[in-house]
């Protein structure tokens, strides 16, 4: 007992306010002795157990906040809320459009179109006419379909008369020519000879004309056809005149002609007429192997029976030999 109370004296100050011994609610030594204890369970020297410390309180549940389409933006910062599952979208859960051209890169076909130009609903340029070209850079927007175009979506013009090749029907025309509507150089007499080479523009219609476009008599002198001297055999400088006749005679698949052989009366009138009909057979021969046909032309000499200049003088003979085309019809 002795033990206890000393141990009551030596602790530490306790603070009672049930103590009615201590105005300051202190008790030490023999006053806390006295008070000491928990009543009711005879310990005097155990001080009553203090009240439990309250648990803190639990804290509140956060809020979640909804994503409905799933796209990684909550509902409240979304302003695209039905984005389809699996799409990209920007800081406010829209769908990416890298080409800004209002088609989402998911359904853009053309994803680089340049800014400002017209798209269709795949995100590629608008081409009015499907010629390949789009509208922002064709020139030519109403192009008929199927046709061949430029870079400029233009329809091709490859000899440059103004005539489109689709409608061309003289496609290589010589650069500078005056064309018609269908693209073939003007023929203003309708005489088969384009201006740009008539020497005759005013033939009258129907006539027949040579290459130049001028008008066939009735009778062509073949003026510079020679032979070698007494001889049917045609001389090279004859080709030329041979091979212009030859582009007449083919111009008008109608015409029949007759060749007629001339010479001058220097020999024989036998001997005249034979070397007469040689020539002429000669001329024919080129003829025929220049594609004309055999049953278009006739052959005759008629020798020294026809002049058209004095036989007297050398001059007048030269005349006298020659090469004449007639016409049969």
């Amino acid at each position: 007992m002795t033990a206890g109370i000393a141990q009551a004296q030596a602790a530490e100050v306790y603070y009672n306010p049930a103590n009615a011994a201590s105005s300051s609610g202190q008790t030490t030594g023999y006053d806390l002795y006295k008070t000491i204890g928990c009543p009711g369970r005879g310990i005097l020297d155990a001080p009553c157990a203090g009240p439990a410390p309250a648990k803190p309180a639990a804290p509140a549940p956060v809020a979640k906040i909804a994503d409905t389409d799933g796209d990684g933006i909550s509902d409240d910062k979304d302003r695209c809320p039905g984005t389809p599952s699996g799409a990209k979208v920007d800081a406010q859960g829209c769908e990416l459009d890298g080409d800004k051209d209002g088609v989402v890169d998911r359904l853009d076909k053309c994803p680089t179109t340049p800014a400002g130009r017209k798209v269709n609903a795949e995100g590629c340029e608008l081409d009015g006419d499907n010629d390949g070209i789009v509208d922002a850079l064709d020139k030519c927007p109403t192009t008929p379909a199927g046709r061949a175009v430029n870079a400029e979506g233009c329809e091709l013009d490859g000899d440059n008369d103004g005539v489109v090749d689709a409608l061309d029907k003289c496609p290589t025309t010589p650069a500078g020519n005056k064309v018609n509507s269908q693209g073939c150089d003007l023929d203003t007499d309708g005489d088969g000879i384009v201006d740009q080479a008539d020497q005759c523009p005013t033939t009258p219609a129907g006539d027949r004309v040579d290459a130049k476009g001028c008008s066939l008599p009735k009778v062509i002198n073949l003026e510079g056809v020679n032979f070698d001297t007494n001889k049917d055999t045609l001389r090279p400088e004859s080709s030329a005149i041979l091979d212009d006749a030859a582009a007449t005679l083919k111009r008008y698949p109608g015409l029949k002609v007759e060749i007629a052989g001339h010479t001058d009366s220097a020999s024989g009138d036998a001997h005249n007429l034979d070397l007469s009909q040689r020539r002429a057979n000669a001329v024919m021969k080129y003829f025929v192997d220049k594609g004309i046909e055999a049953d278009r032309l006739t052959a005759k000499g008629y020798g020294e029976s026809l002049p058209v200049a004095d036989n007297a003088t050398s001059a007048g003979r030269a005349k006298n030999r020659r090469v004449e085309l007639r016409s049969l019809n």
